[in-house]
């Protein structure tokens, strides 16, 4: 985990992946600091201060506890791989036949946190359960996102306000959580989705991705991208969802096993039949923002 944003001298944040590698005219949202862009092939890229790094920042290094959107980018629920390779079982064994799961069979601890839900003598995983299996479908799973990442605001907005009333020492550093957290929200709601047909020699592949820009500006740029590898190129767009970055990432986890690479491009996808793909993608319905999303929007 690695602080990912930087201030510009107006104040906004910027996103390390939309600046060059180096020195940069960007400042710590902590403590003003100089930044250098890092974008090695090791590390995932992040910002570095010139000096001597504050000590928020090296803080949130040791203990990871950075401002980060729930089930945006990590899918396990906080379980340990051994558990979520349990629920894997669970699900292969009797989701999938739609089966109950044994008692015998079930930890404790998944139904305290929410991930095994009883009816009687039925038990089998909740909505919430299925996200590290990928057996949650796209349009229940922004079901079960979209109130926790307005929650998870609404908690770092009252721990801000709060220090800020009470004149903590602390209160800049919660502020500077604050605005990283509203940055990331925005830069999901400001992402369209995107879901494309491309056939290439004869191939037939489909590609998932997210872009700020109009699709028709994207896509020559896709077909340039697989004309190092292919001769003949024909993109064709199946899908277009606004507002809805938050779920290329799921996407991927949750059609994994289909992921195909094409040199070092990652968002391709052989699908045997692409329909129940597109049936999940059409499930989720347009996003409305809502008051307080489109007032965190204006406010960037």
């Amino acid at each position: 985990m690695w602080l990912k944003y930087g201030a510009d001298p107006h104040g906004h944040l910027k996103e390390v992946g939309n600046v060059p590698g180096g020195k940069t005219n960007l400042a710590c949202p902590y403590c003003g600091g100089r930044l250098t862009a890092k974008k090695g092939r090791v590390k995932s890229h992040h910002f570095a201060h010139a000096g001597e790094t504050c000590k928020p920042v090296s803080e949130r290094h040791k203990t990871k506890r950075w401002p980060g959107l729930p089930l945006y980018d990590r899918f396990n629920i906080q379980l340990p791989g051994r558990e979520v390779e349990q629920l894997k079982v669970l699900w292969r064994t009797y989701g999938v036949r739609g089966a109950a799961i044994p008692r015998d069979l079930i930890d404790l601890r998944w139904r305290l946190r929410g991930l095994i839900e009883c009816d009687g003598d039925r038990c089998e995983l909740s909505d919430l359960g299925k996200i590290p299996v990928g057996a949650l479908s796209l349009g229940k799973f922004n079901a079960v996102q979209e109130p926790l990442l307005l929650s998870e605001w609404q908690a770092y907005r009252g721990r801000a306000e709060r220090a800020d009333t009470a004149n903590l020492s602390a209160a800049g550093e919660y502020r500077a959580d604050l605005r990283i957290y509203e940055a990331q929200l925005r830069r999901i709601w400001l992402n369209q989705l995107y879901f494309l047909e491309v056939r290439a020699d004869g191939h037939l592949f489909h590609k998932i991705g997210i872009t700020r820009r109009e699709i028709g500006d994207r896509i020559p740029e896709i077909r340039q991208d697989l004309k190092r590898q292919y001769a003949t190129v024909e993109v064709n767009l199946l899908g277009l969802w606004r507002h809805r970055g938050n779920v290329e990432l799921y996407f991927k986890h949750r059609y994994s096993e289909f992921n195909h690479r094409i040199g070092g491009l990652t968002e391709y996808f052989r699908f045997p039949d692409v329909k129940a793909v597109l049936n999940d993608l059409h499930g989720m319905g347009p996003k409305v923002l809502s008051e307080v999303e489109e007032r965190i929007l204006r406010e960037s």
